[in-house]
């Protein structure tokens, strides 16, 4: 089994040295410190370059943030992709619950939790350049669990996938905010229970 909806992530833009470090200093700092708390002047002395390296190379601290969540976006894809060759799921009920599985990996080691909601709190204008990267994120994890419902024979799999995306999202930030350490194991366990029970289309 396989997952099942174009992710559509673009691919990576080709960039210097210099801005290959810039992206790299931008993402640790922002992830671990905050978008509105690292300045560029900051993000500049991590990654060894001027300011005005910065802004020739990004134009923006702006478009610097979108380009961190695209480049956090690639990986996470790229993770996912591992998890699912290692668990090779068997049904599209297993790939649900190996991404829920893949999630409790994902946060392993990590207390800071999702690097797109902690963005999205922070980044409240709508037309911020980043919004699309964290829209689009959501609604293709809402449209891949859809997907495997509708698959598996679910009936209603909008709603399931609702449901599903809640359960996941929500273990995300119980997971930052209540520092609750097994949020995304209790998620994936609750998961498997709903979709043990839902019911099913008749043949």
């Amino acid at each position: 089994m396989r997952l099942l909806v174009d992710r559509e992530v673009p691919v990576a833009d080709r960039l210097t040295p210099a801005g290959t470090r810039i992206l790299a200093a931008a993402s640790t700092l922002f992830y671990e410190q905050g978008i509105r708390t690292v300045g560029v002047d900051t993000i500049a002395a991590a990654a060894d370059v001027t300011k005005k390296t910065l802004y020739d190379r990004f134009g923006s601290k702006d478009r610097l943030i979108a380009a961190y969540l695209e480049h956090r976006n690639r990986v996470w894809h790229e993770f996912l992709d591992e998890q699912l060759a290692e668990r090779a799921p068997q049904t599209p009920e297993d790939v649900v619950l190996a991404l829920f599985a893949a999630l409790t990996d994902w946060v392993a080691g990590s207390r800071n939790g999702c690097g797109f909601i902690n963005a999205s709190v922070e980044l409240a204008a709508p037309d911020h350049p980043a919004m699309p990267v964290i829209v689009g994120q959501k609604q293709w994890m809402r449209s891949e669990f859809e997907a495997q419902a509708r698959l598996a024979g679910m009936a209603d799999p909008g709603e399931l996938a609702d449901r599903l995306l809640l359960l996941h999202e929500g273990a995300l930030v119980s997971f930052r905010v209540a520092a609750m350490a097994n949020a995304t194991e209790v998620a994936g366990r609750a998961a498997a229970d709903m979709l043990a029970g839902w019911p099913r289309l008749q043949a």
